[in-house]
């Protein structure tokens, strides 16, 4: 039996449900997620002849698949938030990709530290690839594509803090590593993290990120209506446009997934009314459902081929308790100055989904420093994000549906 035509055949007929499951998920009110992890599963339950998906063994592979998974999703968060780019306007994501990430980060790994026994490299890990929420899974509670003038603070919010956060948790990932590096004496100290991890490669995947996109946006926007270049009206510019982004900034030690977020925003914010954003957002949205169903089907394969082995009961709970108490709470004491009705705080605070994003981060520590709790990072990871996948998945387009009508019934 020729294996690789059967995996060649089972990539196709994910990628071909792709096309209802949007149309599915609003009928059904429930995530097509949780249907492709079940068949993921069921896969290889069924079969035995199919390589095992083990995020830990085949660690390159998950990060690289992961990566271009995320940089393709910030790339058409970006491109579909509608509100131009403010600090006032933006307040909202800006609390939580701040206050809400550090007390989500020190409450885990503090919990990791004192009552889950991990050394303190590994609890500052597992609080860092906690924290981001994220980009690809929670398409059900975020903002629709570009132009749809619907106004709604916890999509925007949601949409936003998924977009920004995916970036900013990567000074915290490295600071894991540092740490471990200090411990091993390979790292004197924290100077060099403070210098270049936090602030040096923030910045410089900033201006990437604008300046690139500010070059794009003449050459796409600009010119042609100036009639002195060819206008293009092509989808695919959006992933070209990714992946150039993303190279370069991390061939000068920026922040990528920072500077694709930013070059999305500058792009969607330069001509906003021109219906071409619409083109480079439907043409991201197919990549990303397309990668998406792939490693649904791969993280349910993980499940059933053993990557929950080294789960505990405190593992367990810890990771119910993350999602339930630890980040609803901190977003809820972020939001208290802010002027949203307790409904929409609610959501807002409840719906931090977790999944892509968090297996790129891990995979990422893991590849640069042996950390000694491997396996139970994995498996309380990949935990986490089952309880989301299932919780949220079912739960989505009910809790939008109640802070809607909240709207409908004001207005």
């Amino acid at each position: 039996m020729n294996v690789y035509i059967i995996e060649l055949l089972i990539v196709g007929l994910a990628a071909f449900g792709m096309a209802w499951m949007p149309a599915l998920t609003k009928k059904t009110r429930i995530s097509y997620s949780i249907l492709y992890v079940v068949v993921g599963f069921l896969i290889y339950k069924v079969f035995d002849f199919f390589p095992t998906p083990d995020p830990l063994r085949k660690e390159s592979y998950t990060l690289h698949l992961t990566e271009i998974m995320v940089i393709i999703s910030l790339m058409g968060t970006g491109l579909k938030i509608d509100r131009p780019f403010s600090f006032g306007g933006w307040k909202i994501p800006f609390l939580l990709v701040s206050v809400t990430m550090i007390l989500c980060i020190g409450g885990v790994a503090a919990i990791a530290f004192y009552f889950l026994g991990f050394d303190l490299p590994s609890s500052i890990l597992l609080g860092a690839v906690l924290a981001p929420t994220d980009p690809v899974l929670a398409s059900d509670v975020q903002v629709g594509p570009p132009h749809e003038k619907e106004k709604n603070e916890v999509r925007f919010a949601l949409t936003a803090e998924a977009g920004m956060n995916d970036g900013t948790a990567f000074p915290f990932t490295w600071l894991a590593i540092v740490v471990f590096m200090i411990q091993s004496g390979a790292t004197p100290d924290l100077s060099e993290w403070l210098y270049k991890d936090l602030l040096y490669r923030i910045v410089i995947g900033i201006a990437c990120g604008f300046i690139i996109a500010r070059l794009v946006a003449l050459l796409v926007f600009y010119l042609p209506k100036r009639k002195v270049f060819v206008e293009i009206r092509d989808g695919f510019v959006a992933l070209s446009v990714t992946l150039i982004v993303y190279g370069i900034t991390e061939l000068v030690h920026g922040y990528g997934f920072i500077a694709v977020f930013v070059a999305a925003i500058t792009l969607r914010n330069y001509e906003m009314h021109d219906k071409y954003h619409t083109s480079l957002h439907s043409f991201t949205d197919q990549i990303e459902r397309i990668l998406l169903g792939i490693i649904l089907l791969l993280f349910g394969g993980s499940l059933a081929t053993g990557v929950l082995d080294a789960l505990t009961w405190p593992l367990a709970l810890f990771g119910v308790a993350f999602l339930f108490l630890i980040r609803p709470i901190g977003a809820m004491l972020t939001l208290l100055p802010v002027n949203l009705s307790v409904k929409e705080k609610t959501a807002i605070s409840f719906f931090g989904i977790r999944g892509i994003g968090s297996f790129f981060y891990l995979a990422f520590g893991l590849s640069k420093a042996d950390f000694k709790y491997a396996d139970e990072l994995w498996a309380t990871l990949c935990f986490v994000v089952l309880i989301s996948v299932i919780v949220h998945g079912a739960t989505a387009a009910f809790g939008m549906r109640m802070v809607e009508s909240e709207h409908e019934e004001n207005d």
